[in-house]
């Protein structure tokens, strides 16, 4: 057999994640699809109800909000301190620390490492930030496979998919396709499918324990991502429920954990307030089955050589934007995207990113820059509900981000090409900025409006003024006298 990554073709073109227009056109083609509107209805209704019941549990829970929003701010504010605490922590326990500024350089570091061990193979836990990085690709053009060995991740590695969820990335498939995808793929990476195989889940689950038993038992390097960071004492902390994380970090000879320089937690103590927090807003659970912790190298147990990259790849721009920053808070519990009226109907797909839904509405722009349509589109893939503000565990105030980037892309578009809507809303401001304007202006339409005084409505806005929104709207005849005039008026009366 021989160790290629199964993967997109063609390769997604630079800049996007699934070469996908922006978000708009996206968004229609995936109403379009009722199986995955079914698919995503389904698994968002449950989730979100459980978490719901889950959080109502804790009598403290919204204190352990507070106290999740003030610990991630403080780490924000003091970045360049525990980043540098916690590399000397990790050093002096045996890691070896890289630093990485961007994508490319990431993958650099993993594909260095993975030569020197002379491997053909990795396996990895489930990581977003090695999808943002494209590390799979990264090591395939260096002919280096590398296995996802999550069962959802294994489903869309195998059905030549991307992720479509942060907790669940496999949300759109169904467990019908899920079998197909089995019996057409799994045979050709590794160990096959038994002849019967079934949609039952514990016989799906069973065929892809088969199939990764092997990978783990001869793989020589494991990549993961990591939760947090203690940066007191360099321990790396990785949550999980299957178990394949655990096989990950301790059977391979070598464990590179890439991790985002925003993921550090001060304390141990600190720690205890997202172990908390995370499981309830993510599965839905008390606690996760498997929390694995550990703290460089020990003789005899686990990985010998561990190396951790922090990744920075625009993190340090989303920090210096003082509303903006907010985001780095988030801990990828995808709670925002499991109450999102958007993101049920349109899955993640649609977002053309690896973070999807509105935490993706937010960061993708941030770390990526909104020079691209699709990045440009996502601040308004939202209605400005509030939901994700009211369920996210760590309180980022996800529509006033959106709000605050929408302004960003609409200050861009103007800038050197003034709109019709900007030219509109000149207007309205000077209008609204003093007194005399506004009363000029209810004169005027005061006139129009005695003009057309047996119409109800003028109709739609003649060009070039019309939009997509105006067109299908009759502009309604002004009132042929004004609030301030009936005022004056009234009071004229009553002397």
């Amino acid at each position: 057999m021989t160790a290629t990554v199964p993967r997109l073709t063609p390769a997604p073109p630079p800049g996007t994640f699934l070469g996908m227009p922006a978000f708009p056109k996206a968004a229609k083609q995936a109403l379009e699809n009722q199986q995955l509107r079914k698919n995503l209805r389904h698994v968002t209704t449950t989730i979100r109800n459980k978490r719901a019941t889950r959080a109502s549990e804790v009598a403290n829970w919204e204190d352990l909000r507070t106290a999740g929003e003030q610990i991630k701010n403080r780490v924000g504010r003091h970045l360049d301190h525990y980043l540098l605490q916690a590399e000397e922590a990790m050093t002096k326990a045996g890691i070896t620390v890289h630093w990485a500024r961007d994508a490319e350089e990431a993958n650099r570091i993993v594909v260095e490492i993975a030569k020197a061990k002379q491997t053909k193979e990795i396996v990895k836990i489930k990581s977003m930030v090695t999808q943002e990085i494209d590390m799979n690709e990264a090591l395939e053009e260096a002919g280096i496979a590398a296995w996802e060995t999550d069962l959802a991740e294994l489903i869309v590695q195998l059905g030549h998919d991307r992720p479509s969820h942060i907790l669940v990335p496999a949300i759109h498939r169904n467990r019908s396709e899920v079998r197909e995808i089995f019996r057409e793929e799994m045979g050709q990476w590794g160990a096959p499918p038994p002849e019967n195989l079934s949609d039952d889940p514990p016989v799906l689950a069973g065929a892809a324990r088969g199939h990764l038993r092997e990978k783990f038992l001869r793989a020589k390097v494991a990549v993961s991502g990591g939760n947090f960071i203690v940066a007191e004492t360099g321990s790396l902390v990785i949550v999980e429920s299957e178990g394949n994380g655990r096989m990950c970090l301790t059977l391979p000879e070598t464990l590179i954990s890439i991790v985002g320089i925003e993921k550090l937690v001060p304390t141990f103590e600190d720690l205890e307030v997202f172990l908390r927090l995370l499981p309830r807003s993510s599965t839905a659970e008390r606690m996760n089955p498997y929390t694995s912790i550990w703290t460089g190298v020990t003789p005899g147990d686990g990985p010998q050589d561990l190396h951790v990259v922090l990744l920075d790849n625009g993190r340090t721009n989303v920090l210096a934007d003082p509303v903006g920053r907010e985001a780095l808070r988030c801990i990828r519990c995808s709670a925002c995207m499991n109450v999102c009226p958007v993101y049920e109907r349109v899955g993640g797909h649609a977002y053309g990113s690896v973070y999807p839904g509105p935490i993706g509405a937010i960061l993708t722009p941030m770390l990526r820059g909104m020079d691209s349509d699709v990045d440009k589109s996502l601040p308004f893939a939202s209605t400005l509900c509030g939901a994700c503000n009211d369920v996210c565990p760590v309180k980022i105030p996800i529509a006033d981000i959106l709000v605050h980037l929408r302004n960003k892309v609409v200050q861009k578009k103007t800038a050197k090409h003034p709109t019709i809507e900007s030219a509109i809303f000149g207007g309205v401001g000077w209008v609204m900025a003093k007194g005399s304007h506004l009363a000029m202006a209810e004169s005027a339409a005061g006139v129009v409006g005695k003009m057309m005084s047996s119409k109800t409505h003028i109709g739609p806005i003649p060009l070039p003024l019309a939009i997509a929104w105006t067109r299908s709207r009759d502009i309604p005849v002004p009132p042929a006298q004004s609030f301030r005039a009936w005022w004056a008026e009234r009071e004229e009366k009553s002397k």
